[in-house]
């Protein structure tokens, strides 16, 4: 079954302890937290004093996903802040290989993302060295963006490149992920699947991750 990671950006954050003990009493495995910087990304969102107020409530796993410019400055106050994971992405980390080494040398999990028009093979020589790569499967910067198809074949080709490599490179995929769609990803190798909108504006958001759970059967 399929690591389910909610996205806390489309959580109602005038009751976001609510939404934090829905997630820890759910069946997610993650807290998916997306930070924007304005710059990278068209929007600006939340950082590390945010987080850090959640993981003090949050039992599960924070998967931080970067979408900001220079990184690199922030590793060690994310770290601090309660991140698991730390996810970078590839179009705006100049030295790549350098960045996965320091954020593992922090103790946490390293992330690589890819923007939708960036291919796969960009990380043929450092994928041994990835535990994560996040597929955007929607342009990055907002919440509740339509799917986009072509990202069912990208995860294909990465689970290709692991297989051969010998990588242990989880897969995850964000954006436009639906009960619709879900087992579609698993089945083209998807490991996590981060969900915002589809769960959060559920009738009932524990039901709806339970389904999603339910992707890969």
């Amino acid at each position: 079954m399929p690591i389910i990671a909610p996205s806390i950006l489309s959580a109602d954050f005038l009751n976001l302890g609510r939404d934090i003990e829905m997630v820890n009493n759910s069946e997610a495995d993650w807290f998916h937290l997306d930070v924007m910087d304005g710059r990278f990304v068209p929007n600006i969102s939340y950082g590390m004093s945010i987080i850090a107020q959640m993981k003090k409530k949050a039992t599960k796993t924070m998967d931080v996903h970067l979408m900001i410019v220079e990184p690199e400055k922030y590793f060690e106050e994310f770290k601090k802040a309660g991140a698991d994971i730390l996810t970078v992405h590839y179009e705006a980390s100049t030295h790549l290989h350098r960045s996965l080494q320091a954020i593992k040398a922090l103790g946490m999990k390293a992330g690589v993302s890819l923007n939708p028009h960036t291919p796969v093979s960009v990380l043929e020589d450092v994928i041994t060295d990835i535990d994560l790569v996040l597929i955007m499967s929607v342009n990055p910067g907002f919440g509740g963006q339509k799917f986009i198809p072509q990202a069912i074949n990208k995860i294909s080709k990465l689970k290709a490149m692991i297989t051969a490599t010998g990588s242990n490179a989880l897969i995850e995929v964000d954006g436009g992920v639906t009960l619709e769609n879900a087992s579609a990803l698993v089945a083209a190798g998807a490991d996590a699947l981060v969900a915002g909108n589809t769960v959060f504006s559920s009738p009932d958001p524990a039901d709806t991750i339970k389904k999603l759970k339910q992707a890969g059967k």
